[in-house]
């Protein structure tokens, strides 16, 4: 026999619902009863037995029998009354043994030491009073006590097991929850590298726009090639901040990150070339020193941090120091690490703070600190400013 013991329903404050395999398993247990106590009856010496103490004895153990139907909701007050039970009516036995199971399977070891130590206590005084005529005394002493004992240790073994089952399902539920809040914390994280790849590129792009609309503005008698230019420029920014939008936007939207940016290719060391000559066609005076050993040999995601931050720098020394030169050195070796300056001058003439400024450079240094690297920043001799970075490039 195997049950589940009704604890969880019982803690909720409610009576549990008895399911089919319940009902099974208290029939298994009545029948179980009425047979036991049949047997004990056919057993009586009725030539010795008054017929009034023979029917008391079979009356108590119907009622024995009957209360088994009830042992779920009071295993303890169950065994415990049968145990004055047991004691006067032999045909209580089969009761018994069901009422010491069931106090093993639902309650803790005390209760159940406590309660069959006393029934066990009561078993040789029993057949003192009551011999049996067929059996020793010795024996069916023997007996009973082994019963009792294997009834214990049946309901014993029922209750670890199902406190292994609980503790299973248990370990399964906060598994599933650490498994759900790590996959969070993953969506979460890579949200916030979807926004701070959002700053670094629309930043530049609408850095350029604001540039070439304000020469637009205020040089509105400016030759007309160079209004072309410019108006050529402000539409290819335009559409390029438009598409990196789309495709921030679509990342969100699909929480695909990685199928989505390999639609388009990211930026790497490679592409710093092109965005130094973008920044030369808006007008910025430039100048870039690439010494870096087996650029080829260069980590994708290292060239990406890298050339994020060149991007950022040079937003930076275009929004607050306008006109100014600007040196871009990019160095390193595997072994090494790859360092990253940008070094803009002083800006020609007072500069109006921009709302929210330094947004960026803290985002860049949570980039390289991410990347196992470095990023300092600061003015420099001349009321220049320069951004440093350091990024770990381990040899092959």
């Amino acid at each position: 026999m195997h049950e589940l013991s009704p604890d969880a329903a019982a803690a909720a404050g409610r009576r549990p619902r008895r399911t089919a395999r319940d009902w099974a398993v208290d029939f298994t247990c009545f029948l179980l009863a009425v047979l036991l106590g049949l047997a004990a009856a056919r057993a009586l010496p009725q030539e010795t037995v008054p017929r009034p103490v023979a029917v008391l004895d079979q009356l108590l153990g119907v009622c024995a029998c009957a209360a088994v139907w009830l042992r779920r909701r009071r295993p303890l007050g169950f065994a415990v009354a049968m145990i004055p039970v047991g004691f006067l009516s032999n045909t209580a036995g089969g009761a018994c043994l069901v009422a010491l199971f069931t106090l093993a399977v639902h309650q803790p070891l005390r209760y159940v030491a406590w309660t069959g130590g006393a029934g066990l206590a009561l078993v040789p005084l029993f057949y003192w009073l009551r011999p049996d005529p067929d059996l020793p005394y010795a024996g069916i002493v023997a007996f009973t006590g082994l019963l009792n004992v294997s009834a214990i240790g049946w309901g014993m073994f029922v209750r670890s097991k199902r406190q292994l089952v609980l503790s299973l399902r248990d370990r399964a539920r906060r598994a599933e929850t650490e498994a759900r809040l790590r996959a969070e914390q993953a969506q979460r994280l890579t949200r916030e590298a979807i926004a701070r790849e959002m700053h670094d590129v629309l930043a530049h792009r609408l850095t350029l726009l604001s540039v070439h609309a304000g020469a637009l503005e205020f040089r509105p008698d400016a030759p007309r090639e160079e209004i072309a230019r410019a108006a050529g420029v402000i539409r290819e920014s335009a559409h390029e901040a438009l598409q990196d939008l789309r495709e921030i936007i679509g990342v969100l939207r699909a929480g695909e990150p990685d199928d989505a940016a390999g639609s388009r290719p990211q930026p790497t060391l490679s592409a710093l070339d092109s965005l130094v000559a973008e920044c030369r066609e808006a007008g910025m005076e430039v100048t870039l020193d690439h010494r870096v050993t087996a650029q080829g040999a260069v980590p994708a995601s290292l060239g990406r941090t890298a050339y994020r931050i060149a991007q950022e720098a040079l937003t930076n020394a275009r929004k607050h120091a306008p006109g100014a030169d600007v040196a871009v050195r990019v160095g390193g070796a595997p072994g090494e690490g790859l360092t990253i300056s940008v070094h803009n001058e002083a800006p020609a003439g007072e500069i109006t703070p921009v709302p929210g400024s330094g947004q960026g450079l803290i985002g860049l240094a949570e980039r390289a600190t991410l990347a196992g690297g470095r990023l300092d920043h600061g003015p420099t001799a001349g009321n220049g400013f320069e951004v440093r970075g350091w990024l770990p490039w381990n040899g092959s």
